[in-house]
């Protein structure tokens, strides 16, 4: 059985890495975080551009499609730029891609999340509320289908997702 390519994009902040790695638990799938290639490169003094990150983990999902795994990329996925890896590298590896858009749907509570993750940090990469909104302003809006989850709204948000990355076309 091939593996799915699972997108999860969005702000910091948001609930993204709490999702995949449920839905990486549940389905089962490998969870690549950008933000960890990012922060444990440049932690080492490797300067990089923002798609060298993006390029590592495309590299190491790439060879997990071609065992036969699932593959969740989380990232926020900010720019058509950065998404069109995630279609590349799918056709390439014909697999399905699925864009699993998370959100938060409240300003207040999302604020809260971020507030709360900047005050325990456990690395220097951990964006303040200021960034979140620079990032925000940077993000552009996604085009194409995609699942939109609203982790403020969703009581359980791992089903639909599950259904959605599993689902098969013809």
């Amino acid at each position: 059985m091939s593996g799915v390519l699972a997108v999860f994009a969005g702000l910091p902040g948001v609930g993204k890495s709490t999702l995949a790695e449920q839905v990486a638990v549940a389905l089962p799938a490998t969870v690549l975080s950008v933000d960890t290639v990012d922060y444990n490169l440049t932690g080492h003094g490797v300067v990089l551009e923002v798609l060298t990150a993006h390029d590592v983990v495309a590299a190491l999902a790439e060879d997990q499609l071609r065992i036969g795994h699932s593959v969740i990329i989380d990232a926020v996925n900010q720019t058509r730029q950065i998404r069109q890896l995630w279609v590349d590298l799918a056709e390439r590896m014909d697999v399905p891609l699925r864009v699993v858009e998370v959100v938060c749907g409240d300003d207040a509570e999302h604020r809260r999340r971020v507030e709360a993750r900047f005050a325990k940090r456990d690395h220097d990469g951990i964006p303040d509320w200021v960034r979140v909104l620079e990032r925000q302003a940077e993000y552009e809006p996604y085009l194409g289908p995609r699942l939109v989850v609203d982790t403020f709204l969703a009581k359980e948000p791992v089903p639909p997702v599950l259904d959605y990355l599993t689902f098969r076309t013809s």
